[in-house]
C-alpha cells in the first residue's frame, strides 16, 4: 500500500478538519484515485448528527499517488484533533513564510505504527531552510469497510431550499432557541423558508421568502432499483414541509460550520433535515459537505 500527495489547498483541508473535530474525536477516511471521503458519526440520542464529505482529489491535492490491493482504495480512521495541529501548522507556517512552502502527506508505518506524515517544508523570513515533520497515529482498515461511507437511507426530499447567509441563520436561531429545545423547519417550493419555536406562552416565527429551489434530484437506493424511470413528482409549490429538530442538533452544524459556502436544505417531512454545504465554485462545485440531522416526532 503506498500514498502521497502534496497538499495544495492546505486551508481548505484545514476548515473540513475543523469541522469534523467539532462533531467527534475520530473520523474515518477513504482514498481513492479521484476522491477523498470523511465521515464522523455521533449519538443521535444525545443530539447527534452524522456528517460526511466527498471532494476530488485535483481541489485539494498535486501529485497524487494511491496503491493498494484493494482497487487503489484506502481506508483508515485518524484522531481529528491530531490532524488539525498538523494542519495549523502547516497553515501557520505558509503564512509567515518567505517563499514557497511544500506540504507533503505520505502513509507510513513507524515503530510499527501507521501514521500519517505531514512534512512542511520550505525557508523562514531570513532565508534558512525549514522542515517540520508531524507524524499522526492512524489505524489502516485491511478489509473493504466502504460501509461505514454509505449515506443513510431517507426517503426522497419533499422540497430543498438554499439557506439565507449562515450569519443569519445562526442569529435568529440564537434568539429562538430560548423558548424551546425544539425547533419547527418548514419551506416550500415558492422560496420560503419559516423557523420557529413554541412553547406554552409564546410561539415565534422568522420568516424569509424569495429563496431559491434547486430542483428535486432522485437519489435513487438498493430499495428502489426501479427509480430513475419514475416521473418526478408534481408538488404544489405553496406546500409547506416540516421537520421538527432538536435546537442542540442544529446548533452542532451551525458551531461546525467552517466552509463559507452556500448551503442548501433537503427536507424529508418528519424523517430528517439533510443540510448540503458545497465547496468551490458554485456552477461546479469540487466537493460537498452532508449534515443528516434526525428528526423528532411531533407529539414525543
Amino acid at each position: 500500500m503506498r500514498f502521497r500527495a502534496d497538499v495544495s489547498q492546505p486551508m481548505i483541508l484545514l476548515q473540513m478538519i475543523q469541522t469534523f473535530s467539532k462533531l467527534q474525536q475520530k473520523c474515518d477516511m477513504m482514498f481513492t484515485e479521484t476522491d477523498m471521503h470523511i465521515v464522523c458519526h455521533s449519538d443521535i440520542s444525545e443530539g447527534g448528527i452524522y456528517a460526511r464529505a466527498q471532494i476530488k482529489v485535483e481541489a485539494l491535492f498535486s501529485q497524487y499517488r494511491i496503491q493498494s490491493n484493494a482497487d487503489n482504495t484506502i481506508f483508515l480512521s485518524v484522531a481529528t484533533d491530531a490532524l488539525l495541529i498538523a494542519l495549523r501548522s502547516a497553515s501557520n507556517y505558509s503564512e509567515k513564510a518567505s517563499s514557497g512552502v511544500d506540504i507533503i502527506l505520505r502513509l507510513a508505518k513507524k515503530h510499527d505504527q501507521a501514521v500519517m506524515s505531514m512534512e512542511i517544508s520550505g525557508q523562514s523570513r531570513s532565508g534558512k531552510p525549514v522542515r517540520i515533520t508531524h507524524d499522526i497515529q492512524i489505524e489502516v482498515f485491511r478489509t473493504d469497510v466502504s460501509e461505514r461511507f454509505a449515506e443513510p437511507l431517507c426517503p426522497e426530499p419533499e422540497v430543498q431550499v438554499l439557506l439565507p447567509p449562515i450569519g443569519k441563520v445562526r442569529t435568529v436561531v440564537d434568539r429562538l432557541q430560548v423558548h424551546s429545545d425544539l425547533m419547527l423547519f418548514q419551506a416550500d417550493g415558492s422560496g420560503t423558508l419559516q423557523l420557529s419555536a413554541t412553547n406554552d406562552d409564546v410561539s415565534v416565527m422568522v420568516e424569509w421568502h424569495k429563496l431559491q429551489n434547486p430542483p428535486l434530484a432522485r437519489v435513487l437506493s438498493s430499495q428502489d432499483p426501479d427509480g430513475a424511470s419514475q416521473a418526478p413528482v408534481e408538488r404544489d409549490p405553496e406546500e409547506k414541509y416540516r421537520v421538527l429538530v432538536a435546537f442542540k442538533s442544529f446548533q452542532k452544524f451551525l458551531n461546525s460550520h467552517q466552509l463559507s459556502t452556500h448551503t442548501m436544505a433537503s427536507l424529508c417531512q418528519n424523517h430528517a433535515l439533510i443540510l448540503y454545504v458545497y465547496m468551490g465554485d458554485d456552477a461546479e462545485p469540487n466537493g460537498v459537505m452532508i449534515f443528516y440531522i434526525p428528526a423528532v416526532m411531533e407529539g414525543d
